[in-house]
């Protein structure tokens, strides 16, 4: 009994020392090292590689876009005052994986509306260029899949999103695009792309940061689940067979009643004019006959 109490004596006396505070503490430093280092890395080499994203990214902006867009995306303007190129300060990532990941930039002719071709960069190159482009200001980010595939919907879910995809389409859409998606002319030399067949992200992207004479779509305008119904109803036109042949450019009447009158209305005017023709040539013949 003596001996556990000279040993709990020794024991109190070094908790009161100087040393065993510091002892103390070098403990809680090292586990909290320890735990920041088991969680932090991943923080830290994310910021890390998005930094290293940015660089490559701007690196191939000055090879590729700044003659246009200027060395650090505030936009060109000519001597005339004209744009060349618009500022690209705050159109954000999406716009970026749009416009690039569709061809349409760099573009051959600046000035005119960029049309869908093949695509200049990689992936990774588009990604980087997204990247350097969010980093010099505000706008919208490149969306997730769960935002704008409709492979990600049940099929219960499916129908009702393509059923409202559709309303929303109709009011919204078929002016420029018509109503099955195939485009169409736009005023001043301008034209509504054709959007079937189109990558569904890349839709949502369009809709979201309004390329070219597009409106803006903003998610105040059309919410993400809207803009997600619309792509499901275009998914189903993509799908869909055409029963009647040829389809006309999707014009529906206006293109079909044109055929009827070029085709039929001028053929049957051909035709009466032949048989004019065929009965004067007869009537000549029999009066020569009867002189």
């Amino acid at each position: 009994m003596r001996l556990l109490n000279r040993s709990a004596g020794r024991l109190s006396r070094h908790r009161r020392g100087p040393i065993a505070g510091l002892v103390v503490l070098l403990l809680g430093l090292l586990l909290t090292g320890g735990l920041y280092a088991a969680f932090a890395p991943a923080q830290a080499d994310s910021a890390a590689s998005q930094e290293e994203l940015v660089k490559e990214g701007r690196e191939l902006f000055l090879v590729g876009c700044a003659f246009c867009h200027g060395q650090n995306g505030e936009g060109v303007l000519t001597q005339s005052g004209d744009q060349y190129g618009p500022a690209l300060t705050d159109v954000g990532a999406a716009s970026v994986d749009f416009q690039v990941g569709t061809g349409r930039m760099p573009m051959s002719t600046p000035g005119n509306q960029a049309q869908r071709k093949e695509v200049v960069y990689s992936d990774a190159e588009i990604a980087a260029l997204s990247a350097y482009v969010a980093s010099l200001g505000t706008g919208p980010a490149i969306p997730d899949a769960e935002m704008y595939d409709p492979a990600t919907l049940s099929d219960e879910e499916y129908d009702e999103y393509v059923t409202r995809g559709g309303q929303i389409f109709l009011a919204n859409c078929t002016a420029c695009h018509n109503f099955e998606g195939s485009g169409g002319a736009m005023p001043r030399g301008g034209f509504a792309p054709k959007i079937r067949g189109v990558d569904p992200k890349h839709i949502y992207e369009a809709m979201l940061t309004g390329p070219q004479s597009m409106d803006t779509f903003s998610d105040g305008n059309i919410p993400p689940d809207d803009k997600k119904a619309i792509i499901a109803y275009l998914d189903t036109l993509n799908e869909q067979p055409s029963y009647g042949g040829l389809t006309l450019g999707g014009l529906g009447p206006v293109s079909e009643g044109l055929i009827a009158w070029l085709v039929g209305m001028g053929g049957l005017v051909a035709f009466a004019v032949w048989i004019a023709a065929q009965t004067t040539r007869t009537s000549k013949k029999k009066d020569g006959a009867d002189a």
